[in-house]
C-alpha cells in the first residue's frame, strides 16, 4: 500500500502546477479556466477547462490513440429536478432530444451520427441528463453542430406529434424495463420507502404512468427552457482533434446560445428513518428477495469512502460475511452488499435471492444478514480488509481509464456533480486514508442497530414468505400547481453560420487496426496478442473449443457449471482464500462457457501479472472438485433456471431455438441446460467434462498488454507444460422440418408487453462471403437505430422501444432473427408490421439512399471497432477462430465499396422468405390469441 499511496500524493502534487500549461488563442467570449497534466505513471486525465460567455463549461481531452472523438453534453438535471405530480419529464426530455430541432429534420440526428460511422445514446437518472456520440475523428464539426442546435434550437421543432409518440415510446420502455421484467416494480416501491413524501429521489426516473398521462408540450417546454441552458451543461470533448479548432467550432456554434435561468445548488441534508420499515409486494418471480437499505450520507461526504470500504468488507464477493453466512451455506443464490452513492443520497445496500430448496423463508434470510453484520461489529477490520478494498478502488479506477468514452463521462459526472474535472488523484487519496477505526465509526454510525427500509419480493400466492408484516403504505403527493418560469430568449443566429447547412467532414482519418504479433507456446498453444500502452494492464483470454457444443443433449447445462466448479476451490486453497489473493492484487479472473467455447478471462494490472497467473494455475490445473461446492452450485444453476422462466426474452430465445434446430441438437437447447437435465448431473460428470475440455489441444490464446511480446511469452511459459489433445466436436442431430406458417405461443399470463421474435435459418459465418453480405443488406432492413422495422415500431407506431433484425452465424450454422418487445395490446399490428416490412425488403429490396447510408456507416464506423482492450482481444479471437487472413478488414472495406444494389436485393430475395419463417410471441394469451389468429396463421400453444 505505501506504494500507491505515495503515488497518489506526486499525483496531487504534480497537480499544483498544472496551470502553466500551453493553451490555444482563444476565441472573444471564450475564457480559459485551468489546464491539468498527468505525468507518465500517475493515475489521472489530463484535460483544458474553458468557459463560454453565456456559462457554458468546455472540457478538452486529447488523446490521439485512436482515430475518433467522443463528445458529451452533459445537463444538470435529472428527476430530482421534477416537482410531485410531473415526474418523468427529464427522462422524456431525453427522448424528445434526439426527434429534431429547428435545423435538424425528423429523425436526421440519429441518421446522420450513423451515417458518420458513430454511435450515440442518452441517459438520465436522478442528478443529471447526457447525451454522448463516439465518431470517428473527422466528424467533430458535425457532432458540435447537432449538439448546440438541440440545445438552443429545439423548440421550434417540438410538435404535438413527437410529444404523443416519444410519450408512448417511453410507456413502452416502463413496460419493457419495469412491469415486464422480474422485480422491476421493486426499486420504486423501496424509494418510498427509504426517501420522505415528497423528496426528489422518491418517485421513479422514468416518472409515474399517471404523471406522463397528465403532460402536456406546453409542461415540457418549460421544463427545457428551465434546465436545458448552455449555463447548466458541460460539454466535453475526447480523442483525436485539434484543440484550436475545436475551440473555434465550440464558439461558432454555441457562443450564441442564451443563457437559461439562474440554477442554484439542491440542498444537502443527511437522511434518517424513525423506525425499520417493512414492505412487500407479490411478483412474477420464482426467487424471494429481500432488500434492506441503511440511509447514510451524500455524493462526495466525508465519510462516503469509509462506508464504500465498510460495504466491501461486509457484502463484497466470496471474501464478505455475507457470501460465507449466505450464500456459501446455501441458503441464498445471489446476495451482496453495497453503498451507491448520488447528489443527495447514499445507501448502504444489502440484497439477498433466497434459496427454495432451503424454505425461501426471507424473515430466516433477514435474520441471517443482521447476523453477519453483527458478526462484523465483533470481528472488526483487519488488515487485509482494508488493504484488499483500498487496491480494489486502484485498480477499477485505472480499468475506467481504457477507453475515451470512459474518460470524458469521468470528467463531464465530476465537474458536473463536484464543480471539479479532476477528482481521480483527490479520490485516490481519500480513500487511501481511510482507516480502519474510520469504518468501524461509519458502521456505529449510520448501520449499527438503525433504522432501514426492509422489503420482500415473493412469488405470486407465496406471501408467507415475506420478511415482515407490511407496516407501511407509500402515499403520492397531489400534483403541484406549475409555476411561472422565466423563459430563455430565443437563439440569434450570427450573420455569418448558416445553421441550415450540414457540416462537411474533414479528411477521412487513417484507420488504426491493432499491430498484431503471432507465436505459440512450446506445446503448441497459439498466442495472438497486441501492445496497447493507453493503461498498465494486461487483459488475456484463453479459449477452449467445444463448450455447450462438446456436451450431449441430456447433459446440457454441463460446460457452465464445469466452469463454474473452477472459479471454486483448488486442492490448495480454498475458494476464499483465492478471491482474496486476486483482490489483494487488484486482479479479475473468471471461468466461463457459450455455445462453442469455454473461456477464461483474466484482468491484471502489468505490475500484478504474475502474482495473477500462478492464481491462473491454481484454478485451472488443481481444482479440489469439492463435492460440497457441487451442489451449491448445482442448486444454484437450478434456482437460477426456474427464475429464467419469468424472463420473456428468455422464453421467446428458447423457443425460437427449439424450433429451428430441435430438441435432439445442443443448439435447440440452452447452454444453461434445462431442469431435468441439470438435475441429472454428477460431480463425476463435471470430472470427465473438465478433462476433455480443458486440454492445450483445445486452448488457444489472446493478449492485449502494455508489455512487449518477448516479456508477455515468458510470462506465459508456465502454460508450456499442459497437455491434451483436441477434442473433436460430435455430429449435430438433423434439422427439423421449416415450422413455417404458424404463430407458436408461449403464455405468460398478466405479460405488460409481447415479446415478437421471427426467423429462419441461414448462413454460418464467414468473414468475406455471403454471410458478410448478408449483413450488409440487413443493415438499412434492421441493422440500426433508424433502419426499416425501428422507425416503423417505435418512430412511427409507439408501439414498441426498439425493434432490430441480424444474422449471426458460426462455425457450423447461422441464422437470421427480427425481433422486438411490444405494448401487449398492439401485439397483432406489431407484428403484423414487422411482417409486412420484411415482406417489402424481400420483394423490392434497398433504395439507393439505404445502400449510400449503409455504405458511409459501416465503413466509417470501422475507427471505433479497436479501442479498448477488450475490443482489441475480439477482434484478434475473430482472427484466430476462423483463421482469417491478416487483411481481412481491408477485403471487407472494398466490398462494402463495390457492392450493387442489385446483389444486396438478391440476397434479400434468397434470404428474406417470410414463408420459410418461424414465428414465436411470448405474452398474455388471454388478450392476444384471438387477434394473432385474426392475422389469418394458425396459433399453437408451446410449453417450455
Amino acid at each position: 500500500m505505501k506504494k500507491w499511496i505515495l503515488a497518489t500524493s506526486v499525483a496531487l502534487a504534480l497537480l499544483g502546477c498544472a496551470n502553466e500549461a500551453s493553451t490555444p488563442a482563444l476565441p472573444q467570449g471564450v475564457s480559459f479556466i485551468e489546464a491539468v497534466a498527468v505525468k507518465d505513471g500517475q493515475v489521472g486525465i489530463p484535460y483544458k477547462k474553458y468557459r463560454l460567455a453565456n456559462g457554458l463549461t468546455l472540457i478538452l481531452h486529447r488523446d490521439d490513440s485512436d482515430p475518433l472523438v467522443h463528445v458529451d453534453v452533459t445537463y444538470h438535471v435529472g428527476s430530482a429536478r421534477e416537482v410531485a405530480g410531473r415526474s418523468g419529464f427529464a427522462h422524456l426530455f431525453e427522448h424528445m432530444m434526439f426527434q429534431g430541432s429547428e435545423h435538424v429534420a425528423d429523425e436526421q440526428h440519429f441518421k446522420l451520427v450513423t451515417e458518420a460511422g458513430g454511435n450515440l445514446n442518452g441517459t438520465t437518472n436522478n442528478d443529471r441528463t447526457n447525451y454522448f456520440e463516439t465518431v470517428p475523428s473527422n466528424q467533430l464539426e458535425k457532432m458540435l453542430w447537432l449538439e448546440s442546435d438541440r440545445m438552443g434550437f429545439l423548440l421550434p421543432a417540438l410538435t404535438e406529434k413527437k410529444f404523443e409518440v416519444q410519450r408512448e415510446t417511453v410507456k413502452n420502455e416502463r413496460a419493457q424495463r419495469i412491469d415486464n421484467r422480474p422485480y422491476g416494480r421493486m426499486d420504486e416501491k423501496f424509494n418510498q420507502a427509504l426517501y420522505p413524501l415528497g423528496h426528489p429521489y422518491s418517485w421513479p426516473v422514468i416518472g409515474w404512468p399517471a404523471d406522463l398521462d397528465r403532460a402536456t408540450v406546453d409542461d415540457v417546454k418549460q421544463f427545457f427552457q428551465r434546465w436545458y441552458g448552455p449555463n447548466n451543461a458541460t460539454l466535453t470533448i475526447g480523442g483525436d482533434f485539434d484543440e484550436a479548432q475545436a475551440l473555434a467550432w465550440v464558439d461558432k456554434y454555441f457562443a450564441a446560445i442564451p443563457s437559461g435561468p439562474a440554477v442554484s445548488a439542491v440542498a444537502k441534508s443527511l437522511m434518517t428513518l424513525d423506525k425499520t420499515r417493512y414492505l412487500s409486494m407479490e411478483d412474477k418471480v420464482h426467487l424471494p428477495l429481500i432488500r434492506l437499505g441503511f440511509p447514510t450520507v451524500y455524493a462526495r461526504h466525508a465519510d462516503e469512502p469509509a462506508l464504500d470500504l465498510l460495504a466491501n468488507i461486509i457484502g463484497g464477493g466470496k471474501t464478505s460475511l455475507i457470501y460465507k453466512d449466505l450464500v456459501k451455506d446455501g441458503y441464498a443464490v445471489q446476495a451482496g452488499v453495497s453503498h451507491p452513492c448520488q447528489e443527495l443520497a447514499c445507501l448502504f445496500s444489502v440484497y439477498a435471492l433466497a434459496n427454495p430448496a432451503k424454505g425461501g423463508q426471507l424473515a430466516e434470510i433477514e435474520a441471517r444478514i443482521r447476523d453477519a453484520i453483527a458478526e462484523f461489529e465483533l470481528r472488526g477490520v483487519t488488515d487485509a480488509d482494508l488493504e484488499k478494498a483500498k487496491v480494489q478502488f486502484e485498480a477499477d479506477t485505472i480499468f475506467g481509464l481504457q477507453s475515451v468514452s470512459g474518460k470524458v463521462s469521468t470528467l463531464a459526472l465530476n465537474q458536473t456533480l463536484a464543480g471539479n474535472p479532476n477528482m481521480i488523484a483527490a479520490d485516490l487519496a481519500r480513500y487511501a486514508s481511510v482507516t480502519k477505526e474510520d469504518v468501524m465509526r461509519v458502521f456505529e454510525q449510520y448501520i449499527k442497530d438503525k433504522p432501514s427500509v426492509v422489503m420482500s419480493v415473493v412469488p405470486e400466492g407465496m406471501g408467507q414468505l415475506v420478511a415482515h408484516q407490511d407496516n407501511f403504505q407509500a402515499q403520492l403527493l397531489p400534483a403541484v400547481a406549475d409555476t411561472a418560469t422565466p423563459i430563455r430568449v430565443e437563439s440569434v443566429i450570427p450573420e455569418d453560420v448558416d445553421r441550415n447547412k450540414v457540416p462537411l467532414p474533414g479528411a477521412a482519418p487513417l484507420l488504426k487496426v491493432p499491430t498484431l504479433w503471432q507465436d505459440k507456446l512450446a506445446n503448441g498453444i497459439a498466442v495472438l496478442g497486441t501492445r496497447s500502452q493507453e493503461t498498465p494492464t494486461v487483459e488475456l483470454v484463453i479459449y477452449l473449443d467445444g463448450g455447450h457444443r462438446l456436451v450431449p443433449v441430456a447433459k446440457a447445462g454441463l460446460a457452465g457449471l464445469t466452469a463454474a466448479m473452477l472459479n471454486e476451490s483448488s486442492r490448495s486453497h480454498s475458494a476464499e482464500e483465492l478471491a482474496q489473493a486476486l483482490e489483494m492484487l487488484g486482479s479479475h479472473l473468471s471461468f466461463g462457457a457459450s455455445d462453442y467455447q469455454s473461456y477464461i478471462k483474466v484482468s491484471s494490472l502489468s505490475e500484478h501479472l504474475d502474482q495473477t497467473l500462478a492464481l491462473l494455475n491454481e484454478h485451472l490445473f488443481t481444482p479440489a472438485f469439492d463435492a460440497a461446492d457441487f451442489e451449491r452450485l448445482k442448486q444454484q444453476q437450478l434456482q437460477s433456471l426456474e427464475h429464467l422462466k419469468s424472463d420473456a426474452n428468455y422464453l421467446a430465445n428458447q423457443a425460437f431455438s427449439r424450433l429451428l434446430y430441435g430438441e435432439q441438437s445442443p443448439l435447440g437447447v440452452s447452454s444453461s441446460g434445462t431442469l431435468a437435465s441439470v438435475a441429472s448431473l454428477t460431480l463425476e460428470d463435471v470430472k470427465a467434462f473438465y478433462a476433455e475440455q480443458y486440454t492445450a489441444g483445445n486452448s488457444q490464446m489472446v493478449v492485449v498488454a502494455d508489455l512487449p511480446q518477448a516479456e508477455v511469452m515468458s510470462k506465459l511459459a508456465g502454460f508450456a507444460a499442459w497437455q491434451g489433445k483436441a477434442s473433436p466436436l460430435p455430429p449435430l442431430a438433423p434439422l427439423p422440418e421449416p415450422h413455417a406458417g404458424t404463430v407458436y405461443l408461449v403464455d405468460k399470463p398478466g405479460a405488460a408487453q409481447s415479446v415478437i421474435k421471427l426467423g429462419k435459418l441461414a448462413l454460418p459465418y464467414d468473414a468475406t462471403g455471403e454471410y458478410f453480405r448478408a449483413y450488409l443488406m440487413n443493415y438499412p432492413l434492421g441493422g440500426a437505430f433508424n433502419s426499416r422495422i425501428n422507425l416503423n415500431l417505435r418512430e412511427d407506431k409507439g408501439y414498441s422501444y426498439g425493434a432490430r433484425s441480424d444474422f449471426s452465424g458460426g462455425s457450423e450454422l447461422g441464422q437470421f432473427s427480427a425481433s422486438s418487445s411490444v405494448r401487449s395490446d398492439v401485439t397483432a399490428p406489431a407484428l403484423s408490421e414487422l411482417i409486412k416490412e420484411l415482406k417489402r425488403y424481400h420483394d423490392s429490396g434497398l433504395t439507393d439512399s439505404e445502400l449510400a447510408f449503409m455504405r458511409s456507416s459501416i465503413s466509417q464506423g470501422q475507427a471505433l471497432d479497436y479501442e479498448t482492450p477488450y475490443q482489441k482481444a475480439g477482434f484478434m479471437r475473430m482472427i484466430q477462430r476462423y483463421r482469417l487472413p491478416a487483411d481481412f478488414t481491408a477485403r471487407q472495406a472494398k466490398i462494402i465499396a463495390g457492392i450493387s444494389k442489385d446483389e444486396l436485393n438478391r440476397l434479400a430475395n434468397n434470404l428474406l422468405d417470410i414463408n420459410q419463417m418461424v414465428i414465436v410471441v411470448v405474452g398474455d394469451r388471454a388478450s392476444i390469441e384471438a387477434e394473432l389468429s385474426a392475422l389469418g396463421y394458425q396459433v399453437k400453444l408451446l410449453a417450455l
